[in-house]
């Protein structure tokens, strides 16, 4: 099975800016990835080409970085899981940049099960929480926290239960 998975966000922040949400990417000073609520994204060294880490379940090796524009993983777990998943930012007018999260994959054995019925879902709110991070950045209010469906509730429910 072939998943190609899109999320993107027009961000009120000129190019340069929004860059930095690449650039710190599972840093200390990481401004997108909202680990309040999801397991922390950890690399074994700063973000650069041949970076290993990931985030619970989920890892990969950076495969392709280019500064405070774009960053492309390679999916090395779980099994099943063969692609990437991509951040890149565009400037779409001044002042606005669009920060887009792509991934594609070919999933395989057991994954052809667990994408659609587990991993989509927590994947899909662990993108869109990342997006309004980085859309509130510069604002005074962030309009508080995304609602989750009910089956990343169930799904997340079940994770923390089963530790």
């Amino acid at each position: 099975m072939v998943v190609k998975n899109v999320h993107e966000r027009v961000l009120q922040s000129p190019f340069a800016a929004a860059g930095e949400l690449i650039d710190k990417l599972a840093s200390r000073d990481d401004l997108l990835w909202p680990r309040e609520r999801w397991p922390a994204m950890k690399l074994d060294r700063p973000l650069g080409v041949g970076a290993k880490g990931g985030h619970g379940p989920i890892r990969y090796v950076v495969e392709a970085y280019e500064p405070g524009r774009s960053v492309r993983f390679r999916f090395i777990a779980p099994r099943g899981f063969v692609g990437t998943h991509e951040l890149d930012l565009a400037e779409v007018a001044p002042g606005a940049s669009r920060l887009r999260h792509v991934l594609e994959m070919r999933v395989e054995g057991l994954a052809r099960v667990s994408w659609p019925l587990a991993f989509r879902w927590l994947h899909d709110a662990l993108i869109e929480d990342a997006l309004d991070r980085a859309a509130a950045l510069g604002q005074t209010t962030t309009g508080g926290r995304r609602n989750w469906s009910r089956p990343v509730r169930v799904l997340r429910w079940a994770v923390n239960y089963l530790r």
